[in-house]
C-alpha cells in the first residue's frame, strides 16, 4: 500500500491542523464552506485525506489545494478505511507542521466549522487535552437524524460503554480536538477497526490518563449536526459494529488482563516477584 503527498510538503506555521478524510466524496465535498472558512481562518491549516476514491475526489482536491497555501492533500493509493485515513493525516500534520492542536471532521461537514471552532475555544479557555462534540448531549438543539441512525446509535452506545468504561454519551461523532502530545500517544498505533476507530481513541486516552482521564477530556454538545446523505457506512457495515465492539473489547481489556494474569502465575511457579 502507498501513501504520497500530492505535492511538494509546505512549510506550515499554524496552530491549528484539521483532518478531513475523503472517500468518494466528489459530489458531496463543499468548497465553498471550506474556502469560506480558510479565507476567515489564518491559524488553521487543513489536511484532506483522499482515502483511495474512485471518483472525481483527489482531483477536485488537488485543484483546490492549488488555490490554497492553507491546504495540503495526503493520497492514499488504497482505501484503508476512515480510522487509518485520519491516523495517517494525523500523523503528517505531527510529523511535518508544529501545529499544536489537531483534530477532524467529516468531508460532508455533518459537524460545520461554527461547532469546531466551539471545540477549539472550549479546548484554549479549558486547557483540556482532548475535546469533542457530542449529538447527545443538548435536547433543544437542531440536531437531524434518521430513525435507523438513531436506533443504531442506542444499540452501539450501550456497548461501548461497556468497553470503554467512562461516562462518554456520543463516541461516534465526527469531531474531535487533541492537544499535540495526546494526539502524538492516541494516533501512534494503527487501529484494530475501519469504523468504530473512535472507541479505540477513547480507551487510548483512558490509558494514557488513568483516573484522571475524565478531568482530561471534555464532552461538548453540538449546536447543529445534520444526517447527510451519502454515508459510506453501508446496513452490512452496520451489522457487523456489536462484533467488531467485541473484538475491540478482547483487544483492548481481555488480552491484557489475560497476559497480566499469565505473568504472574508465572511468578508464583518460580517464585520471582513481577515487575510493577
Amino acid at each position: 500500500m502507498c501513501a504520497k503527498i500530492s505535492q511538494e510538503v509546505k512549510t506550515i506555521i499554524m496552530k491549528n491542523g484539521i483532518v478531513i478524510p475523503c472517500y468518494n466524496e466528489a459530489n458531496r465535498l463543499d468548497f465553498n464552506a471550506f474556502q469560506n472558512f480558510i479565507n476567515e481562518n489564518e491559524d488553521y491549516f487543513i489536511c484532506f485525506v483522499n482515502d483511495g476514491s474512485q471518483d472525481e475526489t483527489l482531483n477536485q482536491l488537488i485543484e483546490f489545494e492549488k488555490r490554497n497555501k492553507a491546504v495540503q492533500v495526503y493520497d492514499l493509493k488504497d482505501n484503508v478505511g476512515k480510522g487509518e485515513a485520519v491516523r495517517k493525516g494525523t500523523n503528517y500534520l505531527l510529523d511535518y507542521t508544529d501545529v499544536q492542536t489537531v483534530g477532524y471532521l467529516d468531508a460532508d461537514l455533518a459537524t460545520g466549522f461554527d461547532d469546531y471552532k466551539r471545540l477549539h475555544s472550549v479546548m484554549r479557555f479549558s486547557g483540556k487535552n482532548a475535546v469533542f462534540g457530542s449529538r447527545k448531549m443538548n435536547q433543544d438543539d437542531t440536531i437531524e437524524r434518521s430513525a435507523f441512525r438513531k436506533l443504531a446509535s442506542f444499540v452501539i452506545g450501550l456497548l461501548v460503554k461497556m468497553i470503554i468504561g467512562i461516562p462518554i454519551k456520543d463516541t461516534q461523532c465526527g469531531a474531535k480536538i487533541f492537544k499535540r502530545g495526546t494526539a502524538l500517544y492516541v494516533f501512534n498505533n494503527p487501529f484494530k477497526s475501519r469504523w468504530l476507530f473512535d472507541v479505540e481513541v477513547f480507551i487510548r486516552l483512558k490509558n494514557l490518563f488513568g483516573k484522571k482521564v475524565m478531568h482530561k477530556i471534555k464532552e461538548v454538545a453540538l449546536l447543529k449536526w445534520e444526517d447527510v446523505d451519502g454515508s459510506k457506512i453501508t446496513l452490512k457495515d452496520s451489522l457487523k459494529f456489536p462484533i467488531q465492539l467485541l473484538e475491540i473489547g478482547i483487544d483492548y481489556k481481555i488480552k491484557p488482563q489475560l497476559s497480566q494474569m499469565n505473568l504472574q502465575l508465572k511468578s508464583i511457579a518460580f517464585g520471582v516477584k513481577p515487575a510493577a
